[in-house]
């Protein structure tokens, strides 16, 4: 176990929707990860959740002292919607975070009504079982820019000399009507290419910090970008939590998740 004070940086991949949580086949190798990630950091005193599921046109932070679920998804199974995960809120930590946004000239507000989506209960569910810890979750930029992701990030950083996990929850590659009609077990060339090109990015000891983040900025000319990520909302997370570390980050996962190759980074 890492014995450290300061905050634990995670990229993980969340699934799709509530399916990790329901037996599914395809999370063989992710739930087992998630499951034992907090056997490696020291108990952190709350969790940062920066979801790929809440965008807002002004950042903003969840300062509820008893955040509700958000069952943001449908057509799953009547248990999919009762799924609980009753963490308390943090609501300090909430105000410390607008300030830090704040005071980098970043835009920001504090949401006293939002709850947990799925993109923090559910692989919390799996890493912190008890629900103990208190949680708050910080949005999305609905600009989608990975420049202001990354500033995001970077005005943030003063909270990794606490005691924090911040969990950037998202999915490397995130095609999902390629998942939908994927009919076998054939790797996707296209999906490794960009996998190939995340892990060098984020953890090649050879770029410097400012090529590293070029990159991340200039994901778009990465091989197959387009096709990984029609969307760009599940790879912002990353670029947040580069943001915060601005450092080479450890690949401490990568395996097939519902089909395709999916990675995690940590810093």
């Amino acid at each position: 176990m890492n014995p450290s004070n300061k905050a634990s940086i995670l990229y993980i991949p969340h699934g799709g929707g509530p399916m990790p949580l329901l037996s599914d086949d395809g999370y063989e190798s992710m739930n087992p990860f998630l499951r034992g990630f907090a056997s490696t950091i020291a108990k952190p005193d709350a969790i940062i959740v920066i979801s790929a599921h809440w965008e807002e046109a002004v950042v903003s932070v969840t300062a509820h002292k008893n955040p509700p679920m958000l069952y943001d998804y449908y057509g799953f199974p009547p248990e999919s919607y009762q799924f609980k995960y009753p963490a308390p809120g943090r609501p300090r930590l909430a105000s410390r975070i607008h300030d830090l946004l704040k005071t980098a000239g970043i835009e920001a507000k504090l949401d006293y009504e939002r709850g947990f989506d799925h993109g923090l209960f559910v692989p919390l569910m799996l890493m912190y079982p008890a629900a103990k810890i208190p949680c708050i979750q910080i949005s999305l930029s609905k600009s989608l820019d990975a420049a202001f992701h990354i500033n995001l990030g970077k005005a943030l950083a003063p909270l990794k000399r606490d005691n924090l996990l911040i969990l950037g929850s998202g999915f490397s590659f995130h095609n999902m009507q390629v998942m939908i009609d994927k009919q076998d077990d054939t790797i996707d060339e296209s999906n490794r290419q960009f996998e190939e090109w995340l892990a060098q990015t984020c953890s090649d000891p050879e770029l410097s910090i400012s090529e590293r983040e070029q990159r991340l900025i200039d994901w778009i000319l990465a091989p197959h970008a387009r096709y990984c990520h029609p969307r760009e909302e599940h790879l912002l997370p990353l670029h947040v939590c580069f943001g915060i570390a601005r450092a080479p980050a450890k690949m401490v996962f990568q395996d097939v998740v519902a089909g395709v190759i999916a990675s995690a980074y940590q810093w």
